[in-house]
């Protein structure tokens, strides 16, 4: 098993996803992550991580038996562009359309595209539109 570098203060440490067939998500996401150039981190016979998402299969020794449940996990591009080609290969590989790349209405510039994963989860890349100076930050309302 590979080290990782560790990041603090971040809300979120690390997600695991359990799914039903390991290589059907290795055939989902490992082009995904190629094309959002986000290296593998590493793998095994029961598991695989990009960054911080670790999949397994629920025989996984971390997966205790059960498949999680259904989830969104929003992935960020670089581009538009990038965003495009996320869907464009997230379908070839297995993914189904649950919104095909576009402007959203969450704020000005959000641009994302929306694929159902081989276990029901709903992924999506984003792309925020360009960087913004602190003062100039994005105002969501909800």
């Amino acid at each position: 098993m590979e080290t990782n570098e560790l990041y603090r203060g971040r809300l979120i440490d690390h997600i695991q996803l359990v799914v039903k067939d390991l290589e059907s998500s290795k055939k989902f996401y490992l082009p995904i992550f190629e094309t959002l150039q986000i290296p593998i981190g590493g793998q095994g016979p029961d598991f695989f991580w990009v960054d911080e998402l670790f999949i397994s299969s629920k025989e996984s020794k971390a997966a205790n038996g059960a498949l999680t449940g259904r989830v969104h996990l929003a992935f960020q591009a670089k581009d538009r562009a990038m965003v495009d080609k996320f869907h464009e290969v997230a379908m070839k590989s297995g993914g189904k359309d649950n919104g095909k790349p576009g402007e959203r209405p969450y704020h000005p510039g959000y641009y994302g595209a929306f694929v159902i994963d081989p276990d029901g989860n709903n992924i999506e890349a984003v792309f925020h539109g360009p960087a913004k100076k602190s003062s100039e930050a994005i105002k969501i309302t909800f």
